[in-house]
């Protein structure tokens, strides 16, 4: 062979590995926008990179693929992130891409490792083992994707959100089980497509028969598990909550330009005048604004001023007679915690009931800095850092609602709602209600408030429990049992919503009794899937 054929053979074989890379993005980022129309994109996005991947010559390009779809995924699934973080920190964009990209291999570990054991077990398979590749890979992926830190908690099973009987199996695996049947189909479709290609497509049934056993099994089990989700939920009775998106965002700014008392001065009238307005229509059970809506502690003032507009906060419950949540800064000597605070009479006349809630899942850098890193010289560098402290963890909130009636709820503020066992902790506690305050205000105009709206929809799918998620800029909304959004504000809106969050039975599916006990399974398995071939193969030498 002329030096010029194998110049052409390997920009042959790279330009279809690249093409692979390329095909199974666009799927991707199509299949990740969360609507039915995408929705059987999501059984063939891996098929064009397998594909290059099987065509693999070494584990270093086997790598090499890994950490090429980890970067390009990344950039087309989230390419809204770097436009947040400059809006937030003022930093460059093409610095917030750089450092964006650059850890994109850690944020999507799980296409690096389903690359290199799928390859590896290539390597070992032995005649007649050509599921072992496939198999491997796939629990590689699920494994190492739930045990590896990611800064979204993202999965491929997210996208199966837009099918109301198909997102219902999250509750025995949470979302990793999902992406495990995705990856299954895809490997089913991949195994079709090559035997088509070599014996014609009648030879393809038993791989396409594969295919469909997996979509109509969890479409069987989805329209099952919904219709009995519906059963335990009762038409009457239940919870009335008044919820207020005021739209103010960005406080930093408005402090710039109008002096903090003033900005706080607007921020509690607009809420006082818009629950007034939800009060009006009828009688609430429970009132709740979101997240730092109070921008400062509450309790513990650092002033006059600030005391007297503590206890102008407890006058209005007091003279509305309605609980109310609402967001604001709890603080502890030095120490000072993102909070959720729960404020309502106990009894007609009486004292007004108190509890706080201390956010413990923080996002990372503009929240919150892990105290072996946190040095003068850092603040000086990025002087946008955050200074909250890290809460207790879990917590069950048991208080009083305006007839009387006890309610336990697991209250979760913003980032907190992306992390499944974190929730199922809450619930275990015995609460009945998620209540989730949230400020997605930087992310206005992004993809980012319905991304997290669907994470909130996991979490009572998994927990079997009814969700209100109050945000100050959107979206506000009322969460069932089974994912459904029943009622919501949308983003960039202002507005108040009254939600009637239906009493209903308590259930313990599988993901809340077992948490994630997928991942850890997935991963021991592929291991010893690894390790058996090889050892086999070694025995198998003369």
């Amino acid at each position: 062979m002329t030096g010029v054929q194998v110049g052409l053979g390997r920009g042959w074989h790279l330009g279809a590995a690249l093409l692979g890379v390329l095909g199974t993005t666009v799927l991707f980022a199509l299949f990740g926008r969360l609507e039915a129309r995408w929705l059987a994109f999501g059984w063939v996005a891996m098929v064009p990179w397998l594909a290059a991947l099987d065509r693999a010559r070494s584990a270093r390009e086997a790598l090499g693929l890994g950490v090429l779809l980890s970067v390009t995924f990344t950039a087309a699934v989230f390419h809204w992130f770097p436009g947040a973080l400059q809006a937030y920190s003022r930093a460059p964009t093409v610095v917030g891409w750089a450092l964006f990209l650059l850890v994109a291999p850690l944020l999507q570990l799980q296409f690096v490792a389903a690359a290199l054991a799928r390859y590896a077990a290539r390597r070992l398979a032995r005649e007649g083992q050509g599921w072992l590749p496939p198999l491997v890979g796939t629990l590689a992926y699920v494994g190492v994707e739930g045990v590896t830190p990611k800064l979204f908690a993202d999965t491929l099973g997210h996208g199966l959100y837009a099918s109301e009987w198909l997102r219902q199996g999250a509750d025995v695996a949470g979302a990793p089980g999902l992406t495990l049947v995705l990856l299954l189909g895809n490997e089913c479709v991949l195994a079709a497509l090559r035997l088509a290609r070599r014996r014609g497509w009648c030879a393809a049934w038993r791989p396409m028969a594969g295919l469909a056993v997996l979509v109509l099994v969890l479409s069987g089990y989805g329209a099952f598990r919904h219709a009995q989700v519906r059963e335990a939920t009762r038409r009457e009775g239940g919870l009335v909550v008044g919820a207020v998106q005021a739209n103010i965002t960005r406080y930093e700014k408005l402090k710039a330009e109008m002096g903090a008392y003033q900005v706080v001065r607007m921020v509690l009238d607009t809420h006082y005048a818009m629950s007034d307005a939800l009060l009006r229509e009828g009688p609430l059970d429970l009132l709740v604004w979101p997240e730092t809506v109070y921008p400062t502690p509450f309790g513990t003032p650092r002033s006059e001023t600030g005391a007297k507009l503590d206890a102008e906060i407890a006058g209005y419950v007091s003279e509305r007679g309605v609980p109310l949540v609402f967001g604001a800064y709890d603080l502890e000597g030095e120490r000072e915690f993102n909070a959720a605070m729960f404020l309502g009479p106990s009894s007609p006349g009486g004292s007004l009931e108190r509890a706080a809630y201390r956010k413990t899942m923080l996002f990372p850098l503009t929240e919150w800095v892990p105290d072996a890193i946190d040095t003068p010289t850092l603040r000086e560098w990025l002087p946008w850092t955050g200074r909250w402290k890290r809460g207790p963890g879990p917590r069950a909130v048991r208080f009083t609602l305006r007839d009387g009636r006890q309610l336990r709820v697991a209250p979760l503020i913003c980032y907190e709602t992306i992390f499944p066992e974190y929730v199922a902790q809450g619930v275990r506690q015995g609460a009945e209600l998620l209540l989730t305050l949230s400020n997605d205000s930087w992310f206005t105009g992004t993809p980012a408030p319905r991304l997290h709206l669907m994470h909130a929809a996991f979490r009572s799918i998994e927990t079997r429990r009814p969700q209100v998620r109050v945000t100050n800029s959107g979206v506000t909304a009322l969460i069932d049992t089974t994912g459904a959004v029943v009622a919501e504000v949308d983003d960039n809106q202002r507005a108040g919503l009254t939600m009637r969050v239906p009493e209903t039975a308590a259930l313990t599916p599988l993901a809340l009794a077992w948490g994630d006990w997928l991942s850890p399974w997935a991963l021991v398995s592929a291991v010893v899937g690894l390790a058996g071939a090889a050892l086999a193969r070694r025995r198998a030498r003369p």
